[in-house]
């Protein structure tokens, strides 16, 4: 099987009238037909006659109802503004990701197994486009050409003695076949975020490395292929919360891992090279550590009850566990350090972090503050996602007693904070965050201003969807992202809305100074938008950066080993 990704004016004009839609496959022999009957008739035994009764964290039927059922790509189309008209400042294009299987299994699938679909809304002089695109990932191609889920999941195919250890064995036969080589390639879905940085545009998943992608002047989504930067550990992998330096452009990202190390620290300078890597020994076990935190001077980690636990496996179980007898911790490191040496760690009882805000320092650096998100129960954010809740809290770490207090935000259910991006790393007066009813289901918008000395209520502006109607993750835009001087709020909040009462999704700008955060634009879109994880929206300028990157990257996959032709960066 040949696959060939590329900027079509790199190629000589015989090559590209071969590629239609830049991609070429020569279908399998017989032989690979036979066995690919064979290995799907043993999945539908297994998953008919060997797994236990499907959780509904797990259960297909469940996770992919309503809002989270898949939709079909969509090539670049027209939309209509159908209230108010859409500020010049969102010039550029809004790219939001999240899980969207191109097959459903028959058997246990989990929410986050889902292949990454990225949905693009492109603006131009207050006129609108939408597509959506599947990240054309190692594994999203190998299943197409499959025409099956055969991917094994950490999160869903451990469901039973028998049924795990069937599934093992029919992943290693398919192994052994030449079907896949995840070990080589990758296993990630490329489903939870987009990122900008090194003049690039990435979807990434902490499965894997990251995808890049780029945006066309139609505004249509291209995969460029698997990023391996230029000097990376191919079995690192990174994760979906990257964070940029705006002075310096350095990226600072991590890498969690079910061995030792279980986390490594590294930073990316502003070319894409790698720069020291720093595997963090002090932690005992595997953590699924999410997010982090990057201030002037440290990178701050959750070291979270969720863990990593082989020896489940064993038992018919998914490793991905919850450790009650663990203490959460935050871990302080310097961002420039050489090793973990002098990492302090800070036990926080119950403070489970899934994504943090923001972060910054005062007091010349002896104080650290960080807005985060937690879980209440780590058991049900993990096992019980309708019962789950979240809080938004202050935390104030003093870096010389290495001690931390909580402040409370809100007593309402929050996720998904952000702030306006120019002041991230800075001190912050508002976030902006998505009121939850579950974690996948947003029904509204709150504001949050942190001058305000109220107990447990920080909320100054918030917005219900209605009825039926679930939104997604808030992104800030500036109003004059050159005016270093604007008010900090001065700006828009824009995401995609369902209606689920009209089956139609909307994509919504608000104004983020008004108390209702009221409408300013809404956009009609052709296609329904699931539910999604996060995204990213890049002015124009940003965006011709990345088009001005040509690159090629060529995969042949064969059954018995694949090749990588990388033609770089070319002028």
């Amino acid at each position: 099987m040949l696959i060939a990704h590329s900027t079509s004016r790199l190629l000589p004009k015989s090559i590209n009238q071969s590629i239609p839609k830049q991609e070429v496959i020569l279908r399998n022999s017989n032989k690979h037909k036979l066995l690919e009957i064979v290995f799907k008739s043993l999945d539908n035994l297994i998953s008919n006659f060997l797994d236990l009764p499907l959780h509904p964290i797990i259960d297909p039927s469940h996770v992919l109802s309503r809002y989270f059922a898949p939709v079909d790509e969509l090539p670049p189309t027209a939309c209509q503004v159908v209230e108010g008209s859409l500020p010049s400042c969102l010039n550029g294009s809004y790219i939001r990701n999240g899980p969207n299987p191109q097959f459903i299994p028959n058997g246990p699938y989990h929410l986050y197994d889902g292949d990454g679909m990225l949905h693009l809304i492109k603006i131009s002089q207050g006129e609108a486009t939408f597509c959506s695109r599947y990240v054309k990932t190692y594994k999203y191609l190998v299943e197409r050409e499959m025409g099956s889920h055969i991917f094994p999941s950490v999160f869903a195919s451990f469901n039973g003695f028998g049924a795990s250890m069937a599934r093992c064995v029919v992943a290693l036969a398919r192994g052994l076949a030449g079907q896949f080589n995840p070990l080589v390639h990758g296993l990630g879905a490329a489903n939870t975020s987009v990122a900008q940085f090194g003049g690039r545009l990435f979807a990434l998943s902490e499965s894997d490395l990251p995808y890049e992608i780029k945006v066309t002047s139609t505004g249509d989504i291209v995969t460029l292929g698997r990023h391996y930067f230029q000097n990376i550990d191919h079995s690192l992998r990174m994760s979906a919360h990257p964070k940029v330096d705006p002075e310096t452009g350095e990226t600072f990202t991590f890498s969690y891992n079910i061995n030792r190390p279980f986390l490594t620290f590294f930073r990316i300078n502003p070319d894409g090279r790698i720069q020291a890597t720093v595997p963090i020994l002090s932690l005992e076990k595997s953590s699924m550590t999410h997010d982090f935190a990057v201030t002037e001077n440290y990178a701050i980690f959750p070291d979270i009850q969720i863990i990593f636990s082989l020896k489940e496996i064993m038992r018919g179980r998914s490793p991905v566990i919850i450790d009650h007898n663990k203490v959460p911790r935050i871990g302080i490191i310097s961002k420039y350090a050489n090793d973990d040496s002098e990492m302090s760690w800070i036990t926080v009882p119950g403070l489970n972090i899934l994504h943090v805000a923001n972060a910054w320092e005062e007091d010349g650096g002896d104080t650290v503050v960080m807005l985060a998100s937690y879980a209440v129960s780590a058991e049900e954010a993990w096992e019980n996602h309708d019962l789950t809740q979240f809080r938004m809290e202050k935390m104030v770490i003093n870096m010389k007693s290495k001690t931390l207090e909580r402040f409370p935000l809100s007593t309402k259910i929050l996720e998904f904070g952000g702030v306006n991006p120019a002041r991230a790393g800075q001190k912050t007066r508002y976030i902006y965050s998505a009121m939850l009813k579950t974690p996948e289901m947003s029904v509204g918008l709150v504001k949050l201003d942190l001058s305000i000395n109220a107990c447990d209520d920080c909320i100054v502006a918030s917005r219900l969807y209605g009825p039926g109607c679930i939104g997604g993750e808030p992104i800030f835009v500036p109003n004059d992202p050159s005016n270093m001087d604007a008010e900090e709020d001065d700006g828009y909040l824009i995401t995609y809305m369902h209606n689920e009462n009209t089956n139609e999704s909307t994509f919504l700008v608000m104004d983020a100074k008004s108390p209702s955060l009221e409408t300013v634009a809404v956009v009609k879109l052709p296609q329904r938008v699931p539910s999604g994880f996060h995204g990213l929206f890049v002015p124009e300028d940003k965006l011709q950066q990345n088009t001005n990157v040509r690159v090629v990257y060529i995969y042949i996959y064969t059954h018995t080993h694949t090749l990588r032709c990388d033609f770089n960066r070319l002028a």
